[in-house]
């Protein structure tokens, strides 16, 4: 009759071990967010008006992330955020960015604006950081496997 009480404690035991295990389990699956940049308010985005000058759009919308001289009929202001999230050991993915581009003409007054997102971005490889080689390039197996047969009769 003991060993029937004690198989009755022990499995709540376990239901509540594997309980709790399945929950780390699922804790270590959710993914580390993390966000970048600034990105002002929708509300001070919508105040920003053509015509504006340097001053009033910092003023309104504060520093922005980065400035940009794209040709000599004047320069920039870009605010930029970005979302990333990292999943357990796997490699960072950008979710989400925002870009609010302001372009000023030469007396420093907004000439154009416009948001941008992740889908209007694109992938410029600008170093490969790999230096082009003549030949074929071999996996790792094919590196070990292509000398089998092909060795010379030991000489005495």
């Amino acid at each position: 009759m003991t060993e029937n009480v004690r198989k009755c404690q022990s499995r709540p035991g376990r239901r509540q071990f594997l309980l709790l295990a399945g929950m780390l389990l699922l804790g270590a699956c959710t993914p580390t967010v993390l966000h970048h940049g600034y990105l002002p308010r929708k509300g001070d985005l919508e105040k920003i008006r053509e015509g504006m000058s340097k001053a009033e759009v910092e003023a309104i919308l504060g520093s922005p992330s980065t400035t940009a001289t794209i040709d000599t009929a004047g320069d920039s202001y870009y605010y930029i955020s970005s979302t990333v999230e990292k999943k357990a050991f796997f490699k960072p993915k950008e979710v989400d960015r925002k870009v609010f581009a302001i372009r000023f003409d030469r007396n420093g007054l907004v000439k154009s604006f416009a948001l941008y997102g992740l889908e209007d971005g694109q992938v410029v490889n600008i170093s490969s950081r790999k230096t082009p080689t003549r030949g074929r390039e071999l996996t790792i197996l094919q590196q070990i496997f292509s000398n089998i047969g092909r060795m010379a009769p030991m000489q005495q």
